[in-house]
């Protein structure tokens, strides 16, 4: 099977500004796929080359194994897009608006419209007009979710939404679009809520400057990230002793070591100093995250 995106060697420019400098990432069917970068890393600028609503300077860009200049309307009908701005015609109320979404589409799930609109408490009659940025987004999720397409692209979809209704739309709905057709339904999600999607994303890349500094899958990366944390009976070690280290921190008697694949070999460094104690524990996605955009920096 293609991939359902496929991005090699990505550039784009504005003006001076290089947006994007060879960005690559390959998404396979049926992942919950993140792409994490800071404001400006050039995430949304990605998404809009995935959409054909920018166009790259050089490299190339594949949805479904088909290019998005060439072959538009056939794409756009396979995915969903919620962007991190929402907007509907002010004239329409929420019912009409989704009326309208779904008269483009070849499906669209009325049950889960039904149960969606009751999970996020929208009144059908509503006018669009009125409702809150929050609003506008739960809108727009709906819309995107009912029309069960084969990807769903998201834009930091979470980013106007309360707690309550944040842990709901990640665990549960995104959770249950996918397996209602396991293998086959994609999310492409860009966020900087990392932990929110902790449990859902099973691959990520991230991007800095325009660029991938790291492509993993979610359980590989937590099992090379670690953090190594040791008490010794007098000051601990300095961190020149252990420069394979991603990060260090020492404070009195305590040192804390960020290590990246060769944790096991820092352990027994560390270990043959004859700490008092040693913990290890996995990273999270939001710390690898930070780690691959601070490198050396440590973690807060």
């Amino acid at each position: 099977m293609n991939p359902v995106i496929d991005i090699r060697n990505l550039t784009h420019r504005f003006g001076r500004t290089e947006a994007l400098q060879g960005l690559q990432l390959t998404v396979e069917p049926g992942r919950c796929y993140g792409f994490f970068g800071r404001n400006g890393a050039g995430k949304t600028t990605a998404i809009k080359c995935l959409l054909n609503l920018l166009r790259p300077d050089s490299g190339s860009v594949a949805v479904f194994g088909m290019d998005p200049a060439r072959h538009e309307a056939a794409i756009k009908s396979r995915l969903a897009y919620v962007p991190d701005f929402v907007a509907f015609y002010p004239w329409m109320s929420v019912r009409e608006a989704l009326d309208y979404q779904a008269a483009f589409r070849t499906r669209w799930n009325r049950d889960s419209e039904a149960d969606l609109l009751r999970r996020f408490g929208l009144d059908p009659r509503q006018p669009t007009r009125g409702l809150s940025k929050g609003q506008r987004t739960q809108l727009a999720l709906i819309g995107a979710i009912c029309a069960e397409p084969e990807l769903l692209v998201l834009d930091e979809p979470t980013s106007g939404l309360d707690p309550l209704v944040r842990r709901e739309f990640i665990r549960t709905v995104i959770g249950a679009y996918q397996e209602a057709d396991p293998g086959r339904r994609t999310v492409f999600v860009s966020t900087h809520l990392i932990s929110e999607f902790e449990g859902l994303i099973d691959r990520f890349t991230v991007v800095e400057q325009g660029r991938d500094v790291l492509t993993a899958d979610a359980d590989e990366a937590r099992s090379k990230f670690r953090r190594l944390r040791a008490v010794f009976e007098e000051d601990a070690p300095s961190g020149d002793a252990f420069r394979e280290a991603r990060s260090v921190r020492r404070d009195g008697r305590n040192l804390e070591l960020i290590v990246n694949g060769n944790g096991d070999r820092i352990l027994a460094d560390l270990k043959a100093r004859n700490p008092l104690s040693v913990e290890v524990e996995p990273l999270t996605l939001e710390e690898i995250f930070m780690s691959s955009v601070h490198p050396g920096g440590g973690l807060p």
